[in-house]
């Protein structure tokens, strides 16, 4: 873990769609130059647990509201440097990895008082710590002042395929065609949401990984915070 005391901190803003490769990316790029990886969606993923277990509606923004002050939320990283997450005491890490999880965290993400609960916890980190930070608004809300913003996308169908790819080396597999409308009705959900919509920083630097493997997309985002950064 980076050095909480360092001189000089940086912080970089990774956005962009569900599926576009952002945390294995980010982790990737965290190890190379020494940065803290926060992923953000593992936090709205366990808010949206916590809204499940209690058989709460995630788009019924009122009812997600009311469970909030009852939410303890903690972050701790294991001696691999991966980031764990904690509901109320209990390790949830792999318990929010499921499609459902994910759908669920996009209702939920969208309500302003479930993203102003979390906000303060996200910007703390990156006065702690270097960071590199994914998610949907890090570099237009979460972080604008950020010393790199990247905004990683890829082609819808180009997602859903590496999605389907993922759950068939897991052994659980799903039909690609659910995952296409899975991930389009995501997309939409992200965009047009009226708290934070998904959309690059007016300073991002965009870049699309339809037409290129993970080591050149690591090797371009490694590349743009070098030339930001000095690193």
């Amino acid at each position: 873990m980076p050095n909480e005391n360092q001189e000089k901190r940086i912080s970089v803003a990774l956005d962009g769609p569900s599926g576009a490769g952002k945390s294995t990316l980010a982790r990737a790029v965290a190890k190379e130059l020494n940065l803290l990886y926060v992923d953000t969606g593992a936090i709205y993923r366990t808010v949206a647990l916590h809204v499940l277990r209690r058989r709460v509606e995630p788009g019924d923004a009122a009812a997600a509201a009311a469970l909030l002050p009852e939410i303890g939320i903690a972050m701790a990283y294991d001696p691999a440097g991966l980031q764990r997450m904690y509901l109320n005491g209990g390790d949830v890490t792999e318990l929010i990895r499921t499609q459902e999880i994910s759908m669920a965290a996009s209702a939920v993400s969208a309500h302003p008082a479930v993203r102003a609960f979390l906000l303060e916890m996200q910007r703390d980190m990156a006065e702690k710590y270097s960071v590199i930070m994914d998610g949907r608004d890090i570099g237009t809300v979460v972080l604008p002042g950020a010393d790199v913003k990247i905004f990683l996308t890829a082609s819808c169908e180009a997602r859903a395929r590496r999605r389907w790819l993922e759950l068939q080396q897991r052994g659980t597999p799903k039909d690609f065609e659910q995952l296409l409308l899975e991930t389009q009705e995501r997309d939409a959900n992200d965009m047009n949401r009226s708290a934070a919509p998904l959309r690059p920083a007016e300073d991002a630097v965009t870049l699309d990984t339809t037409e290129i493997n993970f080591q050149e997309s690591l090797e371009r985002i490694i590349e743009i915070i070098r030339e930001r950064t000095g690193l």
